[in-house]
């Protein structure tokens, strides 16, 4: 259940704000606005809906047909299941970012050491990475662009290989893809994406998706 802080003049009526512990928001929940916790993870259940949801250590789950306000992380995934609205941005540092079909996004999509999936997904910003894999999944479409950043020296990456992007069948690009580091990009025949630079567009046919790292 939802534990609830009193209204001071720093939280608004309604606001979940904590430094050690796990938030939870019940199913059809409407009556919640920000959540904030700095060590534990945040779980928003079906049909809710809240105001911003941010922990540094934890991660962040919002089940189906629920509206939210920004999603961020530091250290940890962020899942949104079907049918999610997500009135701002979806950002983490190092953790994946998966979205389900029917969802959308009102803002920007990022992270850093993270991988991002999308399937059948509304993004109405850009989608920025450095150093994961990125799948914009069949019937998504980002009405901005995808942009991949150089590694600056303060972002330590674990990872070992080349990035992998794939543009899936009947997804839709509509800004520029660039590209300031190398990665390897496949593009389904079925696909429309903006002009690319940094990347050659490789395509292919097909349910099956290319293989890679």
């Amino acid at each position: 259940m939802a534990l609830l802080v009193p209204a001071t003049a720093s939280a608004a009526e309604g606001d979940i704000s904590k430094v050690n512990g796990a938030i939870q928001v019940d199913a059809d929940n409407r009556n919640v606005g920000n959540l904030d916790t700095v060590n534990g993870s945040i779980t928003i259940g079906a049909r809710a809906v809240t105001g911003d949801a941010e922990t540094v250590n934890g991660s962040i789950k919002v089940d189906d047909d629920s509206r939210v306000g920004d999603l961020s992380t530091v250290n940890g995934s962020i899942r949104a299941g079907r049918n999610v609205q997500v009135n701002d941005d979806v950002e983490t540092v190092n953790g994946q970012v998966f979205i389900d079909r029917g969802g959308v996004v009102r803002g920007d999509v990022s992270t850093v050491n993270g991988a991002v999936g999308v399937v059948g997904t509304q993004i109405h910003g850009n989608i920025d990475m450095v150093a994961g894999n990125l799948t914009v999944g069949a019937d998504s479409h980002v009405h901005g662009g995808i942009h991949y950043q150089k590694s600056k020296p303060q972002w330590i990456s674990i990872r070992k290989h080349d990035p992998r992007v794939v543009i899936g069948p009947n997804a839709q690009v509509d800004g520029p893809l660039v590209f300031e580091r190398k990665v390897t990009l496949h593009v389904h025949d079925s696909a429309r994406i903006g002009t690319v630079t940094g990347a050659t567009a490789v395509k292919y046919s097909g349910t099956q998706v290319p293989a890679g790292d």
